[in-house]
């Protein structure tokens, strides 16, 4: 095997797939990156027991100027492999593998030698056997995403809830996350109706990786669904993600279908209040920020209190209040992920009780998307 090609470019596709490679491999050869060198290009693989990449470096991209001496197969230590690439003097580099699978990088003066692992070893990517394929422009799918990914569990104790659950059913995509103190939904109208039900977890952390793949990606990804795997197709790369299983708990019931009050602020400014008041909340024993709304006198308060350092108030620029008097206390950090997901729009928070969740959801679009939050017990 031996080739040559455009450093700046080919560490762009490195990157990608080292997203799917872990530090703590199950098996060795995962901790490997797959190159397969044919006549058409350079596929580059990454592998863990949630998620496989795979990038295919075509002849044709003048970018990466891949030029073909002799095709091959090897797999190659990723976290060395990736380092040594980065630190080359050249902008050209070089690699050549010998019949025992030691591979010799070459870029201007430097030369390194590593060993690498026999390709027939590599476990093969998953077969995704799918009736029909979906597409999402990219800048909607990471934003789907982004808004649901932050509610997802990191506890292992409930392994379903560290997934975002994507049921899909006519030209209706639903996407909803929880970890039980609170809730991300996103609806979504799909261009083409899909002719088959859906109903599928992806693991969160899958989806996070996908999101920074996507980067300011519009084009269409497409999607592929088999019984345990998901395929999205971004251009010359392949992201498999395994799906959970089990069955979603019913998160409908959880969103109240009615308010006692309702308050509607803008959510950049909303957010540095909360903010300030946290900075005090956290050196406390309990991270809570208390807000007091006054519909009769027209008011909005802030506190926090924190008996080691001191305590926060203030009061809050809104567009409206309306219906009764309420204090409600909760965690600052939810409601600092809930408002950054809103992004630069006006925000309606509804609550009903102070020990019942309240929603946020945007001033336009109400049942497009919808933050749920738990509140604190504090007495």
């Amino acid at each position: 095997m031996k080739f040559s090609v455009h450093r700046t470019a080919f560490i762009q596709y490195l990157n990608d797939v080292q997203r799917a490679i872990s530090s703590k491999a199950a098996l060795e050869i995962l901790s490997g990156i797959k190159l397969d060198l044919s006549e058409d290009g350079l596929t580059l693989t990454g592998s863990n027991s949630d998620i496989s990449i795979e990038t295919i470096i075509s002849i044709a991209d003048e970018k990466a100027a891949l030029n073909i001496e002799k095709t091959g197969r090897v797999v190659l230590p990723a976290r060395f492999f990736n380092e040594i690439v980065k630190k080359l003097p050249e902008d050209t580099m070089s690699i050549e593998v010998n019949d025992r699978f030691q591979a010799t990088i070459k870029s201007g003066s430097a030369e390194f030698t590593i060993n690498g692992l026999d390709p027939d070893d590599y476990p093969h990517l998953p077969e995704i056997d799918s009736r029909e394929q979906l597409t999402l422009p990219g800048d909607i799918l990471k934003q789907v995403i982004n808004q649901t990914v932050i509610a997802a569990s990191k506890q292992e104790t409930r392994p379903i809830l560290t997934g975002i659950h994507l049921a899909i059913k006519g030209d209706q995509l639903l996407a909803v996350a929880t970890d039980s103190h609170r809730l991300s939904q996103r609806k979504l109208n799909l261009a083409t109706a899909s002719e088959v039900n859906y109903d599928i977890i992806v693991p969160a952390q899958s989806m996070n990786e996908l999101a920074k793949m996507i980067g300011e990606l519009s084009e269409d990804i497409e999607i592929q669904i088999s019984e345990n795997q998901i395929l999205f197709i971004l251009g010359n790369t392949s992201f498999y993600s395994r799906l959970l299983e089990g069955n979603y708990p019913d998160t409908e019931r959880l969103i109240p279908q009615s308010s006692s009050t309702s308050l509607e602020v803008n959510a950049p400014e909303f957010l540095r209040a909360i903010e300030r008041a946290s900075l005090l909340s956290h050196e406390g024993r309990n991270n809570v920020v208390k807000l007091a709304l006054q519909a009769g006198s027209n008011q909005a308060t802030l506190y926090s209190n924190s008996p080691e350092v001191g305590n926060v108030e203030e009061e809050l620029t809104f567009n409206k209040l309306e219906g009764n008097d309420l204090e409600i206390s909760f965690n600052p950090d939810y409601m600092k992920d809930a408002l950054r997901s809103f992004g630069q729009s006006e925000v309606v928070l509804d609550f009903t009780l102070p020990l019942r969740p309240f929603t946020l959801v945007p001033s336009e679009s109400q049942g497009e998307f919808i933050q749920l939050i738990t509140p604190v017990r504090t007495i």
